[in-house]
Parts: structure tokens; C-alpha cells; sequence
């Protein structure tokens, strides 16, 4: 693969790329904000959010989903761009959560790592639905830090990448969003899995932070391409006018990062081997 092209430099700590109407969507942490990217890295602030934007998505009227992680709420951009209460998630888990992931139906999956990250004493995780009148409730468990996650283009399989057991786990999604059939879709051995997404030839591209690169593996666990960078990646999006782009957000490790600087986030392209997913 070609060498990736810096499009955006300068980031307190980028993570969750989405590509979504024309543009790269990303939150970065360190600076409490939602971005939104365009091919020349012109960059819009899109929200700003106290409790720290760990992840967002849309629902399927177009409005904006954020997680609120530190604060455990899931909010709702309302066309006037304000921030309201979605789903209170800090009832199920009094800890962090983490990442989001819509279906077509409405339904939106959120995971929590189950402890207080860094510094906390490990515990697994979880995994929340959240329906489209807000209510919320825990559908899987004892997930070992979960980060990424993926719904196949039927909505009938999530993927979830877990960083502390090296693998990517899949589900069965019900009709009614529970999540049944745990299995583990691929083993990454000694890879760390974070934020992750999937390509039209059913990979799963994945963003690995302690080995600072970006990884495309097969259902199985087969290792079709790799890329290295010189500081963490932390997450991975496909977009662009073909979904032939692969995004990846990258940034050098720290807890100073978190709290808005050294800025050493970045976000880079390199042309994908295969489209988007769906």
C-alpha cells in the first residue's frame, strides 16, 4: 500500500472517524469537541461537549449522537445544534463509556470498559442498547475493554474489538436489538484492537495503538495488510466520494494528550483495497 498523506495535523487526542454526508466526522478528546472534516482539512467544530467526546453517530433522521463518556449520557443534536439528554447511562455502569454504533432501525449500541481508565483496577465491560425512545439496558457482558465496533450491512452481525483479549468478538443481533450467538469473529494475537471498520470485502480494518499501526484482518483472524506508523493509531474509518479512502487517526500516547495537549494528534489517507461496507 501507498505511504498515508497527512490531511489533518495539530489534534489534542483524535479518535471515532465517521464518514457521514461528504465529510470526515471525528471527536477529538482533548479539546471537548466534534469536528468535521473536509478532502482539504478544512475542519468545522460540529459540538463542543463537557464529559469528554468519547464516540459519535447518527440516527436515522440525520440528528447527531454523541457519547458523553465521563458523564455517561448519550446526547442528541437538536437541529438548532444545541446538545440534549438522549439515554442516562451512567445508571447501568458508573463508569466510562466508550463507543457508539446506530442501525436503520433507530437502535444504538454503546460499550463501557467497566472501570476507571487510567488508573482503575481492571473489570470487564459491557455493552448497552439503547432504543429510539431513549431507554436503556445492558445486552452483553464481560467484554474485555471494548473499543470499535461495526454492524454488517444487514444489521444482523455486530462487531466488537477487545483491546485486553486480542480479538474481535461478533454477535447476533435479534429483532428486538438483543445481542445473541457470542463468538469470536477473528483472534488478533498480540495486538491491541481499538477503533475499528468494516470494508465491503467483509475485513475489518482496525487501529492498534501500543503497535502503532493499522490492520486489516479477515473473518479468522488472517492478516491482509498492515500499515506502520510512528505513533499510535487509535481508530479507523473508510469515506471519501468512493469509500476507497481509509482514515486513520493516529496520536502519540499520553495523559497529557487527554487534558488538550502536547497536540501530536493527526489524522492521515492512504487509498483502501476495498470500499465501505454497504
Amino acid at each position: 500500500m501507498s505511504e498515508p498523506r497527512i490531511l489533518l495535523d495539530g489534534l489534542a487526542f483524535g479518535e471515532s472517524p465517521r464518514w457521514h454526508d461528504g465529510r470526515l466526522w471525528l471527536a477529538d478528546w482533548g479539546a471537548g469537541e466534534v469536528l468535521a472534516v473536509d478532502d482539504a482539512g478544512r475542519t468545522e467544530v460540529a459540538a463542543r461537549v463537557d464529559g469528554l467526546p468519547t464516540c459519535l453517530d447518527w440516527l436515522p433522521d440525520g440528528r447527531l449522537l454523541v457519547v458523553a463518556g465521563r458523564a455517561g449520557r448519550l446526547l442528541r443534536q437538536e437541529p438548532d445544534g444545541t446538545l440534549d439528554p438522549y439515554a442516562d447511562l451512567a445508571g447501568l455502569v458508573p463508569h466510562p463509556w466508550n463507543e457508539v454504533v446506530t442501525d436503520a432501525r433507530g437502535n444504538a449500541y454503546v460499550n463501557t470498559i467497566g472501570f476507571d481508565f487510567p488508573g482503575g483496577e481492571y473489570a470487564p465491560g459491557a455493552i448497552a442498547l439503547v432504543k429510539p425512545d431513549g431507554a436503556a439496558r445492558i445486552v452483553a457482558d464481560d467484554v474485555a475493554f471494548p473499543n470499535g465496533m461495526a454492524l454488517t450491512p444487514d444489521g444482523r452481525t455486530l462487531i466488537v474489538a477487545e483491546s485486553y483479549a486480542s480479538r474481535l468478538t461478533g454477535y447476533d443481533v435479534a429483532a428486538d436489538g438483543s445481542l445473541t450467538g457470542r463468538r469470536v469473529w477473528a483472534t488478533v494475537p498480540d495486538s491491541a484492537p481499538d477503533g475499528i471498520c468494516l470494508d465491503a470485502d467483509g475485513a475489518v480494518w482496525y487501529g492498534d495503538v501500543p503497535n502503532r499501526c493499522a490492520v486489516r484482518v479477515a473473518e479468522g483472524g488472517r492478516v491482509l495488510d498492515r500499515i506502520d506508523l510512528d505513533r499510535g493509531c487509535f481508530a479507523c474509518a473508510l469515506g471519501g466520494p468512493d469509500t476507497r479512502t481509509l482514515f486513520l487517526v493516529a496520536t502519540e500516547w499520553s495523559l497529557a494528550a487527554l487534558a488538550g495537549g502536547p497536540r501530536t494528534g493527526r489524522v492521515l489517507t492512504v487509498p483502501a483495497p476495498a470500499p465501505a461496507a454497504g
